[in-house]
């Protein structure tokens, strides 16, 4: 098959243990030729220098690197900043998102939406940067209604976004529905689906529910007939992730964005297999 474009992400190191072990998993993965590795900003910016510092040694690496950016709590003279800082590192790709308040945090900042964001950084930097921004094929969390998620999103791209990134899901119908709902309202920038790998039922549901990301029921009780047989539940989500990205691409998704939560196997295991078919 063609291989379609593909991202992994990372969150940042807090240790200098940690930076060492996430230099090894990026030797390892990048051998996979994604198109770029992204980094997680912390809410209200509270990992912006470990953001900085690992996008900058993925870029002295040869990769292409994209930080993440979110605007709650920032100032437009704190985001300019940090704007101007990527720039001089050469970095061209940011993921534009308005990002959550950390724990105590009360409401402040310049910027309410991702879309002042995406409006401001096209205003400071014109087309410097390749914007990506967040998409949400199960409807934001906090969104009032599906049709005003959609909505939020077109407003997005309307000031400047150049494609999206997906919030991870595992149902292929709800990215589908969703990338029709906005080709409805004039917007045709890629949408590329999260991937999120099964590795820890535990650790699944957890996210989850902290993002409103849905667990299909037969996938939820099937993992949990596994109890803690670890074997047992890798193998089953391979399965279905693999199954699930075949089904996205060939129905036409742009690539694949992985969630690697700063491990190899499952990303790099899951990509074997599309790319063998």
């Amino acid at each position: 098959m063609t291989s379609p474009n593909f991202s992994i992400e990372f969150f940042p190191p807090k240790t200098a243990e940690g930076a060492e072990k996430l230099r090894v998993t990026r030797a390892k993965l990048a051998q996979l030729k994604p198109q770029y590795f992204s980094v997680t900003f912390g809410a209200g910016g509270t990992t912006q220098q470990g953001t900085l510092d690992t996008v900058v040694e993925i870029q002295r690496e040869g990769m292409q690197a994209a930080p993440h950016l979110s605007c709650i709590g920032g100032t437009k003279e704190s985001i300019g900043a940090i704007l101007r800082q990527y720039q001089n590192f050469g970095i061209r790709r940011v993921v534009a998102l308005r990002g959550d308040f950390p724990s105590g945090y009360g409401m402040g900042g310049e910027f309410r939406f991702a879309n002042e964001l995406v409006e401001f950084i096209r205003a400071e930097t014109g087309d410097w940067f390749h914007i990506e921004v967040a998409a949400y094929p199960e409807m934001h969390p906090q969104a009032r209604s599906p049709q005003d998620d959609v909505n939020n999103f077109v407003r997005k791209v309307k000031a400047g976004a150049n494609s999206a990134i997906t919030q991870y899901f595992y149902n292929a119908d709800a990215y589908f529905q969703f990338v029709d709902e906005v080709q409805k309202q004039g917007v045709d920038v890629p949408v590329v689906p999260g991937i999120m790998p099964i590795t820890s039922s535990s650790q699944l549901l957890r996210f989850s529910d902290m993002c409103g990301a849905e667990i299909p029921r037969w996938v939820r009780l099937k993992l949990q007939s596994f109890g803690d047989d670890t074997a047992s539940i890798k193998a089953f989500g391979l399965d279905v992730v693999t199954d699930m990205c075949e089904r996205l691409l060939a129905g036409g998704a742009p690539g694949l964005h992985f969630y690697s939560l700063n491990q190899t196997i499952a990303t790099t295991e899951i990509w074997n297999r599309l790319t063998a078919k």
